[in-house]
């Protein structure tokens, strides 16, 4: 009886101990204050380059190296002078720095500015949280530099960035002056180095732009000044494989057979697409060295080669390992960065970019971001932007086209060229541009043309099966190129 008396006030003890617990947790988590959500922020206090938590000769010091060449550091870093917070590095963020740096104390500087009648940020606005889901924008250089005063563009001096009516065109223009500038840096770097090829390219792109400014076209103007920005900064041909080095020559003659007289009396019914061929055939011996009979192509895949599976088996690897966290740095880039969406808004009205001259500068700087995210590895940069890019399950035909899922990139952000094109153009360029680095370059563009081929003769060789069948190979021929040859270090390692 006692023992059973003894079990009962143990087992009631036992329930207000936990019916205690319950209270305290409960009353915890209705009472303190608890995290709805993970959002991870890193605080910045402008100003500070050399990350000691004080503002010194030092920082003073890492400004004006930074002044001599802003785009050796990355954009977070370049932040850190834009004190003004309106994007872009002026004279007054200089002023301000100046005046902080000189009294270490942001109170004393902004009573030493309040004296003199100067504007001066509270002490507060050189502190910001940055949250990792912000995209950092590289802050625009406006500032006089030397060395556009030795700049290879007529139009160099002619620049004003002390612009004060808040238009587009004078976006644009301060726009062109960083874009010019980036690129005078880089060239000063490399002049003398330059192949006579690479000279004689630099110094047509040159004269177009000049030709732009003088007429007034900034935003085209701009798009060319980014596409050189990118080739001195990223290519050489230096090391390249000769079979690279040809491949632009290839590209082109395609882009005017398009427009040839030979493919307007295909597409009148006066010649068969064999003479279409013929010319492909010709211009593949003579630009590449490859002998092939365009109409006895074979099918693209060998089901009966061990080493297809095995390639597949990596690609699918580095496509399925894309962190979360990856594809928002790149859905990031490509909803905010300056640079890819003036690229990418460059459009022509439905059908009118026969040789898809829109599309490859904005997949060009894609693929830089990709490797930049992907610390240089170009396996799986190419399988990010592959996971991205595509359409899951498109090859599954009993599943009606509405009800598949978009892609990544449709869902989220604007994909180069023309929207006619959709995706399509932008798989070919990365896809046949990584088959490049499992294969080689040779080997891809075959086995493009047996692809792209294997289309056009299901649909019966129309004139808009081969539209698309050359265009298409464009977009192949760029991947190839720019995926073997872009070396995003390229300046550092000189």
């Amino acid at each position: 009886m006692a023992k059973a008396s003894w079990q009962r006030s143990l087992l009631l003890a036992f329930g207000l101990f936990v019916a205690v617990i319950a209270g305290v947790l409960a009353g915890i988590y209705f009472s303190l204050p608890v995290k709805r959500f993970n959002v991870h922020s890193e605080l910045v206090m402008l100003g500070d380059f050399s990350g000691d938590r004080n503002w010194d000769s030092r920082d003073k010091k890492a400004l004006d190296e930074l002044l001599l060449n802003p785009y050796a550091y990355t954009p977070a870093y370049v932040n850190n002078a834009d004190v003004n917070n309106n994007g872009s590095l002026d004279a007054e963020d200089i002023e301000i720095l100046t005046v902080l740096f000189e009294s270490s104390n942001p109170y004393l500087a902004l009573g030493h500015a309040t004296e003199s009648g100067q504007p001066f940020p509270r002490p507060r606005e050189f502190f910001r949280y940055i949250s990792k889901y912000r995209y950092v924008q590289r802050p625009l250089y406006v500032l006089p530099h030397e060395t556009m005063e030795i700049s290879p563009f007529a139009f160099a001096n002619e620049l004003k960035t002390d612009l004060r009516e808040d238009s587009y065109e004078n976006q644009l223009i301060m726009e062109v002056y960083d874009e010019a500038l980036r690129f005078s840096i880089a060239y000063e770097k490399r002049k003398n180095d330059l192949a006579d090829i690479e000279r004689k390219y630099v110094a047509d792109k040159i004269r177009k732009c000049d030709e732009l400014y003088s007429k007034g076209e900034f935003y085209e103007l701009l798009l060319n000044l980014i596409a050189l920005v990118e080739d001195a900064e990223t290519l050489t041909v230096k090391g390249q494989h000769p079979f690279i080095g040809k491949l632009l020559f290839f590209r082109d003659h395609l882009r005017e057979l398009l427009v040839s007289d030979v493919f307007e009396r295909f597409k009148t019914g006066e010649l068969s697409y064999s003479h279409v061929f013929m010319e492909m055939d010709a211009y593949l011996r003579s630009d590449m060295g490859i002998d092939v009979s365009m109409e006895s192509l074979e099918p693209p895949r060998d089901l009966r080669q061990i080493r297809n599976y095995l390639d597949r088996a990596e690609w699918q690897y580095y496509k399925s390992s894309t962190s979360d966290e990856d594809f928002l740095k790149l859905l990031l880039y490509a909803q905010h960065d300056r640079r890819y969406l003036r690229s990418v808004s460059k459009t022509t009205p439905k059908h009118s970019d026969l040789k898809v001259e829109n599309h490859n500068l904005p997949m060009i700087l894609l693929f830089r971001e990709s490797l930049r995210i992907k610390d240089n590895d170009k396996k799986a940069a190419v399988g990010m932007l592959d996971e991205a890019i595509r359409i899951p399950f498109g090859w599954v035909k009993s599943i009606p086209r509405q009800q598949l899922p978009e892609s990544i990139a449709l869902e989220n952000f604007l994909l180069p060229g023309n929207k006619e094109d959709g995706y399509d153009k932008s798989r070919h360029w990365n896809v046949f541009g990584g088959v490049s680095l499992y294969r080689s370059p040779e080997e891809s563009l075959v086995l493009a043309l047996r692809r792209e081929i294997m289309d056009a003769r299901e649909e019966g060789y129309t004139a808009e099966a081969m539209v698309k069948f050359i265009r298409d190979m464009i977009a192949n021929i760029n991947g190839i190129y720019y995926v073997m040859s872009l070396n995003p270090d390229l300046l550092q390692s000189m």
